[in-house]
Formats: structure tokens, sequence, C-alpha cells
């Protein structure tokens, strides 16, 4: 067998094999969250998500609604040196992001059903 026809059927059974793949995977929300930090805001972005009263008045003042708050959960980053995460049942995160060229900082309290908004600092 020549080299052009291996090379032919590799590439044939390649792309049915990726046209599979999309048809067998296409619909399915699957994702990979391999960091820390991933894992940490694909964990609170999945759960019901509560504001305190400090957090809600923070979000009237400076009109950011809780799509805002879903943005900053996808685009943020962890800051885990001032984080608390020695704590066994509801871990204390601190995330930031720069959105609508604001510094934008979340503390939020991580617990097993619900994520509680604490505090969101706004520079």
């Amino acid at each position: 067998m020549s080299l052009f026809k291996r090379i032919a059927y590799y590439a044939g059974g390649f792309v049915i094999g990726i046209i599979l793949l999309f048809f067998f995977l296409g619909g399915k929300k699957a994702s990979c969250a391999y960091g820390p930090t991933a894992r940490v805001l694909k964990n609170v972005r999945i759960k019901d998500r509560l504001f305190t009263d400090e957090a809600s008045k923070v979000m009237l003042q400076h009109a950011i609604d809780t799509a805002d708050i879903s943005t900053i959960l996808i685009e943020g980053d962890v800051v885990f040196s001032k984080s608390n995460t020695k704590l066994d049942s509801c871990k204390v995160y601190h995330i930031e992001s720069d959105f609508k060229e604001k510094n934008i900082a979340l503390l939020i309290q991580n617990c097993n059903k619900i994520a509680t908004v604490k505090s969101i600092t706004i520079e």
C-alpha cells in the first residue's frame, strides 16, 4: 500500500471520528476545569447565590446586577492568599476582576448548596 493511500485512510478515519465526537458530545455541557481558580469559579457558578444586605447596597449604588456578578465569576481570578480555605464546611474566597474599567473584588462564602456574596469592593 502506498504512502498516499495510508494517509488517505488515516485522514478519512480521523474525519469520521471527529464528526462522531461532535454528534455525540455536541449537545452536552462538558467543560474542563483543571486549575484551582477554574474549579472554584465553576463550583460557585453552579450553586444558588445569595447576597447580603451590604453586597446588595453596593450593587445598587454602582448599578451592578446579578448578570454582572455572573460575568465576574466567569472572568475573575481567585486570590487564594486573601481567601480562607482552612474552614471545613464553608470556605471564603476572594475573587477579583477588572469589569467595566473598574477593579471589583467579591468576598464569597461557598457552602455545600449555597454561595453567599458577603461583600463587594469597587475601586
